[in-house]
C-alpha cells in the first residue's frame, strides 16, 4: 500500500505527496490489507464522507459498522487462515478502491500513533513493511518530513482531531521519526486530558482485576460482569477504558455517542469516579441522553438514585437451576425432554469441544443459521442483531481461549450442525454466551442447550444464566419455557435533567 495522499475534506494532492514505495514492492507484499484476527487493531480507519466514496466505488455498505466513520468489517481469507480488507483482492493483490483509499491507508507505512506515555501525537514507519528493509534510512526521514508538515496544516488537524481513531496505540515495532505538536494539542484542547486507551485483549488482565476487586460477579448476577461479554463486540463498536479517580472504566464509542456498558470498577466508594465518568461523556456528547451507565444491579442503582441520577429497568437476565436443565425431569420440561430423547436416538450424532480447526465449518453453519433467520422474517432491530453476529462470533472462534471462553461443536454424520459458547462468571454459574443450531434439524437447539447444561453441572455449576432476550419476543418465549428460577434485574443509570 503506497503513498499518493488526499484526505476526505481537506485533499493533499498527490504531487505534494509523491509514492515512496515501488508499486514491485507492494505487489510481492503479504502484509498489508491482510490480518491475522477480526478484531486487529490495524484495521483500516474511514472518516464519514471517505466511507462514502468507498461504497460508491464497489465496498458493501455493511462493511462499516457505523456510515459516521469507524474501522472497516475485515472478511475471512476464503483461502488462508487469516482476514483481509473487502476492498482487496487477495487473488491479484489489488486494491479495489486504489484511487479513493482512506487516508490511513494513504499513509501507510507511516502511521500516526500515540507515543509510549501517551502523551504525545508521533510519525513513524512500520517495519513490517519490506521496503524498510530495501531503503535507506535517510531517504525515509525526507519522505515523513514532508508528510509531517502536511499534517500540521490546520485544516488537516482539524480532519484528524474529528477522527482521532486515526492515531493509533504505540507500537514498539514503529519507528518514531518526528512529533505532531499540533496535533496533540488540538486533541487536548476539544477531548480533554483524560487518556483513553483502545479496549484489546492485553487489557484483559486489568479488567478482570478490576472485577474481581469490585465483588460485582456473583452466582446470581449479571452476565456482563465477565470481560468476555464485552470483548466479543469490540470489532462493532470499540471499546476504550481508562482510569478515573482509581476505578477502571470501560467505555464504548458508539454512532450515538459514548457511553459506558459497565459501572466504574472499583473497591471503593464509586460516587467520584461515577462524578468523573459522566464529565468524560460529557466533554463528548454534551448533554445527550446517550450518556449513561448500563448492567447496575438493583441494590446499586437504588442507592445511586437517592443521590440524584436517574435508573431505567432494561432487559433482565435468566437464571436457572443447572441440575434441573440437565436432566429436564418433570411435566413442566416434557416438550423439550421429547425432543432431545428422539434426537439423541439419531445415528452419528456427535458432542465434542470445540477447538480452533472447527472455525471454517462454524462459520459455513452460522451463514446458513443466518439466511435460516431471515427466510423466517425479522424486524429491523433482529435484523441488526444478525448483521453483527458474523463479526463478534468471529471473535469468539478466534480468541475463545484468551477470552475464557468454552465451546461445544455438535456433529451430526461427520457434518457441523450446531455450537455453543459459554464462560465461568464464578465457579458456581455458567452464562450461555452464543448458540446457534442448525433450524431444519427438529430438536437440536434444545440437545444443545441440554448437553450445555449437563457438561455445566458436572463440573460444578449450580446456575445457569441465559442472559437476556433482548427484547425479542420469540427468544423471551424460548427462555420462559425452561421455567427460570429468577430474573436478574438489570438497570441503566443517567444524570437527572438539570444535573
Amino acid at each position: 500500500m503506497s503513498l499518493t495522499t488526499q484526505i476526505s475534506a481537506p485533499v493533499i494532492q498527490a504531487s505534494a505527496l509523491p509514492q515512496i514505495v515501488p508499486s514491485s514492492t507492494c505487489l510481492r507484499c503479504d502484509v498489508c490489507c491482510r490480518f491475522p484476527d477480526p478484531d486487529s487493531l490495524l484495521r483500516p480507519y474511514f472518516t464519514g464522507s471517505e466511507i462514502a466514496r468507498a461504497v460508491a466505488g464497489g465496498v458493501d455498505a455493511r462493511s462499516f459498522p457505523s456510515p459516521s466513520g469507524g474501522q472497516i468489517s475485515l472478511i475471512p481469507d476464503e483461502q488462508g487462515e487469516g482476514f483481509h480488507c473487502p476492498a482487496f483482492d487477495p487473488a491479484t493483490a489489488h486494491c479495489r478502491i486504489y484511487a479513493q483509499r482512506p487516508l490511513d491507508c494513504q499513509l501507510y507505512p507511516l502511521a500516526l500513533m500515540w507515543n509510549e506515555r501517551h502523551d504525545e501525537v508521533v510519525l513513524g514507519w512500520d517495519v513490517k513493511c519490506p521496503f524498510m528493509r530495501e531503503q535507506i534510512p535517510g531517504s525515509i526521514q525526507e519522505h515523513a518530513g514532508r508528510v509531517a508538515e502536511l499534517l500540521k496544516r490546520p485544516d488537516i488537524v482539524g480532519t484528524i482531531c474529528s477522527s482521532p481513531r486515526l492515531i493509533g496505540r504505540f507500537q514498539e515495532d514503529v519507528v518514531q521519526l518526528s512529533s505532531i505538536p499540533q496535533i496533540t494539542l488540538a486533541l487536548s484542547e476539544r477531548w480533554g486530558d483524560v487518556t483513553m486507551h483502545r479496549f484489546t485483549l492485553e487489557d484483559l488482565p486489568r479488567m478482570r482485576a478490576a472485577l474481581d476487586r469490585s465483588g460485582l460477579p456473583a452466582p446470581q448476577s449479571l452476565a456482563a460482569y465477565h470481560a468476555a461479554y464485552h470483548y466479543m463486540c469490540n470489532a462493532v463498536l470499540p471499546y476504550w477504558w481508562t482510569e478515573l479517580q482509581g476505578a477502571f472504566c470501560l467505555f464504548i464509542e458508539s454512532p450515538d455517542g459514548w457511553f459506558m456498558p459497565l459501572p466504574p470498577l472499583t473497591d471503593g466508594p464509586i460516587e467520584e469516579p461515577l462524578a468523573a465518568a459522566f464529565a468524560v461523556m460529557r466533554r463528548r456528547n454534551g448533554y445527550s441522553p446517550v450518556s449513561r451507565v448500563e448492567n447496575l444491579t438493583a441494590s446499586l442503582a437504588s442507592r445511586l438514585r437517592s443521590l440524584g441520577y436517574h435508573c431505567l429497568s432494561k432487559d433482565s437476565d435468566y437464571l436457572y437451576q443447572a441440575d434441573e436443565l440437565a436432566v429436564l425431569a418433570g411435566a413442566r420440561y416434557k416438550s423439550q425432554r421429547a425432543l432431545c430423547n428422539r434426537l439423541e436416538r439419531v445415528k452419528g450424532i456427535e458432542a465434542k469441544p470445540y477447538t480452533h480447526d472447527d472455525r471454517t465449518e462454524c462459520r459455513t453453519l452460522l451463514r446458513q443459521w443466518q439466511g435460516q433467520k431471515l427466510r423466517k422474517g425479522l424486524d429491523l432491530f433482529g435484523r441488526l442483531l444478525l448483521d453483527d453476529a458474523s463479526s463478534t462470533h468471529e471473535v469468539v472462534w478466534s480468541h475463545a481461549e484468551a477470552l475464557g471462553i468454552g465451546g461445544t461443536v455438535v456433529r451430526i454424520d461427520g457434518i457441523l450442525r450446531a455450537y455453543t459458547f459459554g464462560y465461568w462468571l464464578t465457579n458456581k454459574t455458567w452464562c450461555v454466551l452464543l448458540e446457534v443450531a442448525d433450524r431444519t434439524v427438529s430438536g437440536l437447539a434444545q440437545y444443545l442447550f441440554r448437553e450445555t447444561c449437563r457438561t455445566a453441572s458436572s463440573r460444578g455449576a449450580a446456575f445457569i444464566n441465559a442472559m437476556d432476550d433482548a427484547g425479542l419476543s420469540g427468544l423471551r418465549l424460548s427462555k420462559q419455557a425452561y421455567h427460570p428460577m429468577d430474573r436478574i434485574e438489570n438497570f441503566i443509570l443517567s444524570e437527572s435533567r438539570g444535573a
